[in-house]
């Protein structure tokens, strides 16, 4: 029995690949179902998101033939030429694939460092196998010890502390000057990506008055859709700059949108309460002078990058401490996964000598019922039973001895104690 993990990701296939070995909620599940009725898989779950779609599954059968049969059905699922993802896959088995998968629960191989978006997404791979019945004793331990894993390296160390994107770090700035962020009046101007993601950064921390400006009021009603944000035009800026305590722009704009003079006016509105502004867009939104004004935080995309990069080495070095127990939980996992092998062994002996023993044991009973000589049938039974207990190890030995395999050797003979003299011997 062996643990796979078998994925593409960003770093191996580029989107246009990526998007074509994607999963969806509506075919998850079948494709679950196939890979246990199909491929013969133990037990099965899948990761799929915009960065990488992951199988991790449990399967008695060699790597090269479940390399073979998992790129044949992904190929033939997915309706992809093998040629396209074959070079794109990447393989790991047993304790590579139990270190593989905790790390990226930990965010470790994502393509932000840190980033915890994944490990939800992970939680959601797992409770999908467990709907689909999919997931079962080894598959459910590893995930209950992955989870564990990226639960102490949130806890132990400060890889998820820092912001490492330029509009997480905006509103982490905010943050450290408005005491409480919830209370702040913010007005956003421009309606792109960047703009969106300090959206989102705020509504989660629970700010209730956003305003987004954009000069296309159609895109800016889309974005405040989503944080419960109200919608100005760009020509409407003057108008409702005093009332923000927290200014953020960025916009496609070759001209600065807001200037000096607009600053000062809404600073007198304001009777000089501060306002923090943050300027991300290239050329400037905000003219440079702004920031020589009283009770104005004026930060630019350069000053951000610059906490961002140092944020970036922040994570590099958590990283280094988040392996080390990454490390200690992958062994903690293989351990108790030997464990459980070796148990399944042990039981498995234990049945077949009882069964022998129980055989012997009736034909003796038989014999002693026909009235045959009692000694007779009691030394038949303990030579019977000797020699089917003394078979397979004698095997195993004569093999070794004749392919020179002298560790195998040694080990048996530490298994059966056989270096250990027997009263006779004495």
């Amino acid at each position: 029995m062996s643990i796979f993990a078998v994925g593409i990701n960003h770093k191996t296939a580029p989107v246009s690949v990526r998007e074509k070995v994607a999963f969806t909620p509506d075919n998850l599940t079948h494709a679950l179902q196939q890979m246990i009725d199909d491929l013969g898989c133990k037990e099965a779950a899948i990761l799929s998101t915009c960065n990488r779609t992951e199988l991790y599954f449990v399967q008695d059968k060699p790597l090269n033939d479940v390399q073979l049969a998992i790129t044949h059905w992904l190929e033939n699922f997915h309706k992809v030429s093998a040629s396209m993802i074959s070079p794109t896959l990447y393989w790991h088995h047993d304790q590579q694939a139990v270190n593989h998968m905790m790390r990226v629960a930990c965010g470790l191989d994502s393509l932000i460092l840190g980033e915890p978006q994944i490990l939800g997404q992970m939680k959601q791979a797992y409770s999908q196998a467990k709907a689909s019945g999919s997931m079962h004793l080894v598959m459910e331990r590893l995930f209950q010890r992955t989870f564990g894993a990226a639960k102490q390296v949130r806890t132990d160390t400060d890889i998820g502390s820092s912001a490492v994107s330029v509009a997480f770090a905006a509103v982490n700035l905010a943050k450290h000057i408005f005491a409480d962020l919830s209370k702040s009046k913010v007005l956003l101007i421009g309606a792109g990506e960047t703009v969106e993601l300090v959206a989102k950064h705020l509504y989660d921390n629970k700010v209730q008055q956003i305003t987004v400006a954009n000069r296309t009021v159609a895109r800016a009603e889309e974005l405040a859709k989503a944080v419960g944000a109200d919608v100005i035009t760009l020509a409407q800026i003057p108008e409702h700059i005093g009332d923000a305590d927290i200014v953020i722009s960025s916009t496609a704009s070759t001209l600065p949108i807001i200037g000096k003079g607009m600053v000062e006016t809404a600073l007198q509105q304001r009777r000089h309460r501060p306002i923090f502004m943050v300027d991300i867009a290239v050329p400037r939104d905000i003219e440079e002078q702004v920031g020589d004004l009283e009770d104005v935080y004026l930060y630019t995309v350069d000053d951000l990058q610059g906490i961002v990069a140092q944020n970036m080495e922040n994570r590099r070095k958590a990283a280094q401490e988040a392996e080390s127990i990454v490390g200690s939980q992958t062994k903690d996992f293989m351990a108790w996964l030997r464990g459980l092998n070796t148990q399944d062994a042990v039981i498995s002996y234990r049945n077949q000598c009882m069964e022998k023993r129980d055989e012997l044991l009736l034909k003796a009973k038989q014999q002693l019922a026909n009235n045959k000589d009692a000694e007779a049938v009691l030394a038949e039974l303990a030579t019977k039973l000797t020699n089917n207990l003394m078979h397979a190890p004698t095997r195993a030995l004569q093999s070794a001895a004749q392919g020179g395999e002298l560790d195998k050797i040694i080990y048996l003979h530490d298994v059966f104690d056989l270096d250990k003299k027997s009263p006779k011997s004495k």
